[in-house]
């Protein structure tokens, strides 16, 4: 059930992010013909009044189509209600409806948590601290082994506690010793060992090792919110947290994509962490769709081709030189990028597939 959950999770952000398109074309009288769920062949499809809405094979994303270059069409190619007749601002709004989709969508997610679950009231802290993702794999952390998911219980022989304060201790600690070893004692599923690692200081003169870290526990008691004013100034606090970090590790990934390309995940890997968070506890698949949502909105937004940054770009470019570019050139651009997508997807799936631990265990 919970795997199913997981991928009703990313089915429905996909919905969301093409119901954005899809919405923007309607509601400004645009010809809109297709509403597709996936590529690839069709798995089952319903032709509505002018939209054929359907489900195909290849779950790497969906997509909205347009009859302007659709030879079966029958609409004049002059009809003003065709995409590509509008102005250069009715098609940005659509293009960009689903990034815009997306992103209300998450903030939407943060509000029916805290209406819904409540408000974080009392946290029961376990001893530790918690590894929940090793940023680079250059980092000292990962040079001296520590993973992901590893609980550091004690450093230098120095038992980290259970308390709010664990996590604090333990930064306290790296920092205090650039360039110095120290004993992490960590415990990774049934194993106790001893991780050395070496602090590197950064440019701004802290040392760090590579990791983020969070504190060992889980949230026992919720209260409820003090009418929606809270619920909204949380959910935008929230919101705002959650997107400035996952900005900065796209950031990362940009400036640092040698160390850190092996931690994209695709969907594979998506459905299996939302697997475990739901088995988890149930109410943690309300900040796990709203970061999903995020990152579906950033991607999209980047400049790339197939992807909706790309068609701004065109657009762009279009609105500088008072004309589009050639067919020809946006067509090879677009199924290039479309190819290299789907071919990242397929790679991602593949990758992600073989490193299950139910897939690893049919070859041991």
């Amino acid at each position: 059930m919970s795997v199913l959950a997981a991928i009703a999770v990313l089915a429905l952000l996909i919905v969301v992010h093409e119901l954005g398109h899809f919405l923007a074309a309607r509601l400004q009288g645009i010809h809109v013909n297709r509403f597709s769920l996936g590529f690839g062949p069709i798995l089952w499809k319903y032709q509505g009044k002018e939209t054929e809405y359907a489900v195909r094979a290849i779950p790497l994303g969906g997509f909205v189509g347009f009859p302007d270059d659709d030879p079966d069409s029958n609409i004049p190619p002059n009809d003003p209600d065709l995409l590509r007749n509008r102005p250069v601002l009715d098609r940005a709004i659509v293009i960009s409806a689903g990034v815009i989709a997306n992103l209300i969508f998450a903030y939407l997610v943060f509000v029916a948590q805290f209406a819904g679950v409540g408000i974080p009231e009392k946290f029961d802290y376990q001893p530790g601290v918690l590894v929940s993702e090793v940023i680079s794999q250059t980092a000292p952390a990962a040079q001296a082994g520590l993973r992901s998911e590893d609980l550091i219980l004690a450093v230098d022989g120095r038992s980290l506690g259970s308390s709010e304060t664990a996590v604090r201790t333990l930064m306290e600690e790296i920092q205090a010793s650039p360039n110095q070893p120290i004993d992490l004692t960590v415990q990774r599923n049934d194993q106790e060992l001893t991780v050395t690692v070496t602090p590197e200081a950064g440019e701004d003169g802290v040392a760090r090792i590579g990791v983020q870290l969070l504190p060992n526990g889980s949230i026992t008691e919720y209260r409820r919110p003090n009418g929606i004013g809270e619920v909204l100034i949380l959910a935008a606090e929230q919101f705002q947290n959650t997107f400035v970090r996952i900005v900065q590790g796209f950031v990362t990934l940009i400036t640092d994509f040698g160390s850190v390309a092996g931690q994209v995940a695709g969907p594979v890997k998506i459905v299996e962490q939302g697997a475990g968070l739901a088995a988890a506890n149930a109410s943690s698949l309300f900040p796990f769709t709203a970061i999903i949502s995020i990152n579906l909105a950033i991607i999209n937004i980047l400049p790339l081709p197939a992807l909706d940054g790309g068609q701004l770009v065109f657009l762009l470019i279009e609105a500088l030189r008072g004309k589009p570019l050639p067919n020809r050139i946006q067509e090879n651009v677009m199924q290039t990028g479309l190819v290299l997508l789907l071919g990242l997807g397929i790679f991602l799936i593949v990758r992600d597939t073989t490193q299950l631990a139910v897939f690893q265990r049919l070859f041991q």
